[in-house]
Order: C-alpha cells, then sequence, then structure tokens
C-alpha cells in the first residue's frame, strides 16, 4: 500500500510540473515584437533637397529620431526604372536606404511595385522595358528581377525581413497580363503566375537558415467581401505567401470596426498572419506647400478624429488596439506611410510637383518630431 501511495505522490507532482509548464497558451511562444513600422522611401529626395529633421530642437538623422520613438522597422518601394521621380526609389537608391536602416537596427520590408512609377488599385502599369512581353516571357522577367534584385541585397550583407510582391493588388500587377477583372485581362491565373515567379524569385536566393516572409498587399481595409474574393481565387492557385497586408485609411477604407472584423476573418479564413502596411491620419489642416493636400476639410468628419496631433496619436493608438485583438496574435503591426516626407522643393510625388501628404506627416512642416511619435514607445 505504501509503494501505491508513494508512485500516485509522485504521479501527481509530475502532472503538477507539466501542467504548470504548460499555462502559457501554444501561439504565445511565437509571438513576435509587435511591427511598428515606417515607410521612408522619401527620405533621400527629401534629404538631398535640403530637408531637416529636430527633436526637442536638436538636429538628428530621421531614422535616429523614429528608432528613439519606438519605430523598429522600415518599408521601403522599389521602382524599376523611375525617371518621373528622378531616379529616386530605384535599386541604388533602396539599397542604400536599406543599409542605413539596418545600421540602426531597423527591420527591412522591401515593397516591389514591378513598375516604373506608383502602383496602386487604380493603375498597375508595366516597366517601360517590359511592356512588348508575352504572358512567359513576363513570368520570367518578374523571376529573373526579383532574383536579381534579392541578390543585390544579399551582397550587402542586408537581405530584406520581409517582402511585398506587388503593391496593393487586388486589381492585380502588370497590366493586362496580371489584372484581375475586365476585358482582356490576364485574370487571376494570368496574376497567380506572376506572383509565383515572383515569389520564387525571393526564394530562390534567400540566405540559408534566413526565411524572408512574403506578403500579400492589398488597399481597402475594410472591405471584407473583396478580400474573402481575392484570397480564394489565390489559394485555389497555390500561391504560396505568409503574410495579408491591409492598406486602411480610415478617410476611404471605412470605420476601424469594419477593419477589425475583416481582419479577424480573413486572419483566420486563410489560417495567416496579418498587418496593417499603410495608414497614415492628419496632423493639420494646414498647407506646406502649393499643392492641395489629400487629406482636406470635412475629411476629419469621415475619419473620425481631429486633424491634430493629438488626434493623430489617438488613431494610432485605437488602430493598435484593432490589430492587437486579432484572435491567435495573428495582427503583427502596421506601417505608418511616410512620416517624414517633408514639403521640400524637389521632393514631391513626382517631378517638378509638390507633396500632397505632409499634413499626413509625424514631423512638422519645419522638420520637428512631433509629440504624436510617442505613441509607438508604448507598445510591446
Amino acid at each position: 500500500m505504501k509503494t501505491i501511495i508513494r508512485l500516485f505522490l509522485i504521479f501527481s507532482v509530475l502532472v503538477l510540473i507539466f501542467s504548470t509548464m504548460n499555462l502559457a497558451p501554444a501561439s504565445a511562444e511565437k509571438r513576435t515584437p509587435f511591427i511598428k513600422g515606417a515607410d521612408v522611401s522619401s527620405l533621400p529626395a527629401v534629404e538631398d533637397h535640403g530637408g531637416k529633421f529636430y527633436d526637442h530642437g536638436k538636429e538628428k538623422d530621421a531614422l535616429v529620431i523614429l528608432r528613439s520613438k519606438g519605430v523598429n522597422y522600415i518599408r521601403l518601394r522599389l521602382w524599376n526604372n523611375p525617371v518621373e521621380a528622378s531616379g529616386y526609389n530605384d535599386l541604388k537608391h533602396t539599397l542604400l536606404l536599406a543599409k542605413r536602416a539596418k545600421a540602426h537596427g531597423f527591420k527591412v520590408l522591401l515593397d516591389f511595385h514591378y513598375s516604373d512609377f506608383w502602383a496602386d488599385p487604380g493603375k498597375q502599369n508595366k516597366p517601360e522595358e517590359w511592356k512588348d512581353l508575352n504572358q512567359g516571357e513576363l513570368e520570367q522577367a518578374v523571376y529573373t528581377y526579383t532574383k536579381n534584385v534579392m541578390i543585390a541585397f544579399e551582397k550587402a550583407h542586408i537581405t530584406p525581413d520581409m517582402v511585398q510582391i506587388g503593391n496593393e493588388i487586388q486589381s492585380g500587377i502588370l497590366w493586362p497580363n496580371g489584372k484581375t477583372w475586365g476585358d482582356g485581362a490576364g485574370g487571376f491565373d494570368g496574376l497567380s503566375a506572376l506572383l509565383k515567379s515572383g515569389i520564387k524569385g525571393v526564394k530562390d536566393c534567400s540566405p540559408k537558415g534566413k526565411k524572408v516572409k512574403v506578403m500579400l498587399h492589398l488597399a481597402d481595409g475594410g472591405d471584407n467581401g473583396m478580400y474573402r474574393w481575392f484570397f480564394d481565387e489565390i489559394t485555389k492557385r497555390s500561391v504560396e505567401f505568409d503574410i495579408i497586408g491591409f492598406s486602411y485609411y480610415p478617410i476611404w477604407h471605412g470605420t476601424l470596426e469594419d477593419l477589425q472584423k475583416n481582419m479577424n476573418d480573413i486572419s483566420v479564413r486563410y489560417n495567416k498572419d496579418v498587418l496593417v502596411a499603410e495608414t497614415a491620419y492628419a496632423h493639420t489642416l494646414e498647407n506646406g506647400d502649393d499643392l492641395s493636400n489629400i487629406f482636406e476639410p470635412g475629411f476629419e468628419k469621415i475619419g473620425g478624429y481631429p486633424a491634430t496631433v493629438q488626434g493623430q496619436a489617438q488613431f494610432l493608438n485605437d488602430l493598435m488596439d484593432v490589430i492587437e485583438k486579432v484572435p491567435g496574435h495573428r495582427g503583427l503591426g502596421l506601417f505608418y506611410w511616410e512620416p517624414a516626407w517633408l514639403p521640400v522643393e524637389g521632393a514631391g510625388w513626382k517631378q517638378g510637383e509638390g507633396n500632397a501628404w505632409e499634413n499626413q506627416a509625424m514631423f512638422d512642416f519645419q522638420g520637428n518630431a512631433l509629440p504624436s511619435l510617442n505613441v509607438f514607445k508604448h507598445r510591446r
């Protein structure tokens, strides 16, 4: 009897030990630091044309200021041959900026637009060099270009931590071959083949022991029906990717409640991590140059927050709450779009034109860091 009692006690102790070890949910073990990112693709143009940045009156590198405020990830767009942007955001400029970001301890997200200029749901134009290629030749061009870019990053010892294959791609990429709708479009078959070529280009030259995460990114973050439509078609065609990215601008993309429902559903439906790849909000309704701003008077009512520094901070705080509530810790974080885009002449949205975004930056028009940047410090 004593032996039985002794064995029972030993068994009970072992059960207690193992149950204590497993108190935390398995998903918590995989939880990564919250992405507090910034897209600073326009920074070289701003700096080259005289833009300077200050924190509490002291001039500093914009990247140093962002790092001190809690930003931990940098997003950079890449254009093939950006003649209309005076060459900015080409491979040379992007490599240099990525090297700076890595030196300051940031992770890097590389955003392939597969275009010579802006790519978004309203325009996905082929690079001039690819305009006459047929579908097979275009797939090869995407693969070769993507692989060569990744090799260039690896040789510079700054391999990206995450890569986007296309930018806001619900209407596809490389029209018309990869367009998802309309007469003469290649449809989801054409798009999926092009996406697979880009993804293969990333995977075929990723360093051993380092997995570069692949993201597919759509706009209209509050539109659940559109996200289901797109990713049902993409997954049906066995496109392999890791993360679903959402653009969410409250002046265009619905309420935070819409975004919450969409991120919750999409993360579960496709068993994917999700993040907000682009967002921003105005800190003022003033204009810093001669080009009208996108965020105009009247948009505060749509966006739900005042166009003030405090309103900008509150919006970001509430958005991060939404992302952190995604089930299973699937909400990875966010990237603020162009917080350092100052209204300096020569650094506009295209060569010879101004900046329509400066009132949504997180620096004032003179380059002083706004208190709203401190919101990043208060997240894990």
